[in-house]
């Protein structure tokens, strides 16, 4: 499953990156809400918790839903401002209508599809419907849908000074060690965007994004199935020292495009692909498969040996053994008339891990 994002626009207006304050406040929101996705993180949430205002944090609780399970479009700006200040100005410009419909997509759904075809500021069943899913969050959900569905100008300041809130509690003092090395980020992905194009742009943002062969497509490897329509409106990177290891996609009807990217760590991991990952747990999922890999996990082995260890025939053995290399758990090295098979232990250690990071992409 990919998500696919049109830039047949001009090229000047592909795509582009910048540094985005309320972007990666938005990540450490998401860190404090769900620590669970961020080890590396899970120290700073602990002390950043324990020094909230007990108001703050009850206002964090209440407005959670927005950066939570998904982000808010309008917190992952696509043209990003120098300053948090400049960038709450411009969410404060946009319509009701688009601000609450974003606000329930993150509140109420997991997905970024939309919740009815019209507003439920103005359609009562879309209003129902938008108040049905966020019961199923429980009450604060539920309170907090009902309260924006209300009174959307009320909750849209209250949200902004709950934000400005926590500039001052704490993340002022994270940007100011965030902000030189997400600018370095920017500067050297754009230099390399002019220098050498979008493709080599793109694989040095992260292994699970690519261009597709035509040129006129980004391609990114996530759970979601989805396409943009060609609008020329480009595409806008925003790095995050936060955001590990998630990578967040703004693709919504009237909404520009925004990929918002752990910026680069010493020797970082390749990201294993979704595909790779299926392959490897269709692999170990075949229980005569799983016979063979304990046997190899004990040392290299033939196909007759195999075969022999488990009462098989030699093609049968060499079915699934072919099933394994493809997907990389094995390699094999001939040995005279032979050839033996090892097991990728490494590969195969690591694919918990792959797994989860493919999820959590």
């Amino acid at each position: 499953m990919t998500l696919r994002i049109d830039i047949s626009g001009p090229p000047s207006q592909r795509l582009w990156f910048a540094a985005s304050p309320l972007a990666e406040l938005t990540a450490m929101l998401h860190v404090l809400a769900e620590p669970g996705h961020h080890q590396r993180r899970a120290g700073w949430a602990a002390d950043t918790w324990a020094e909230l205002r007990p108001e703050l944090a009850e206002r964090l609780r209440e407005a959670e839903f927005l950066w939570r399970s998904s982000q808010a479009d309008f917190l992952i700006p696509a043209r990003p401002r120098p300053t948090l200040a400049e960038e709450l100005d411009d969410v404060d410009r946009i319509d009701d209508e688009a601000y609450v419909t974003a606000a329930l997509v993150a509140t109420c759904s997991s997905s970024r599809v939309p919740l009815a075809r019209s507003s439920p500021l103005t359609d009562a069943t879309a209003r129902e419907r938008a108040l049905y899913l966020a019961q199923a969050g429980g009450a604060r959900q539920e309170a907090f849908a009902e309260r924006l569905l209300a009174d959307p100008k009320v909750v849209r300041a209250w949200v902004r000074e709950t934000l400005e809130q926590c500039a001052e509690a704490f993340f002022d003092a994270a940007w100011a060690g965030a902000a030189a090395r997400l600018a370095t980020d920017v500067r050297l992905k754009n230099d390399l965007l002019k220098r050498q194009g979008i493709g080599p742009a793109l694989a040095s943002v992260s292994g699970a994004i690519t261009l597709a062969p035509g040129g006129d497509r980004i391609v990114i490897d996530k759970l979601q199935d989805r396409a943009t329509a060609p609008d020329g409106s480009g595409v806008t990177f925003i790095p995050s020292v936060f955001v590990r290891p998630h990578l967040v996609v703004v693709q919504a009807p009237g909404w520009q495009p925004v990929v918002q990217y752990p910026v680069a760590e010493p020797s970082p991991s390749e990201p294993v692909s979704l595909e790779t990952v299926t392959a490897r747990l269709d692999a170990v999922a075949h229980p005569l498969r799983l016979r063979l890999l304990r046997t190899l996990a004990r040392g290299p082995h033939t196909t007759g040996e195999l075969a022999h260890a488990w009462e098989l025939t030699p093609p049968e053995v060499s079915r699934h053994l072919a099933v394994l290399r493809r997907s990389g758990l094995l390699t094999a090295r001939r040995d005279g008339r032979y050839v033996r098979y090892t097991l990728n232990v490494p590969d195969l250690t690591a694919l918990g891990t792959d797994l989860l990071a493919a999820v959590l992409r």
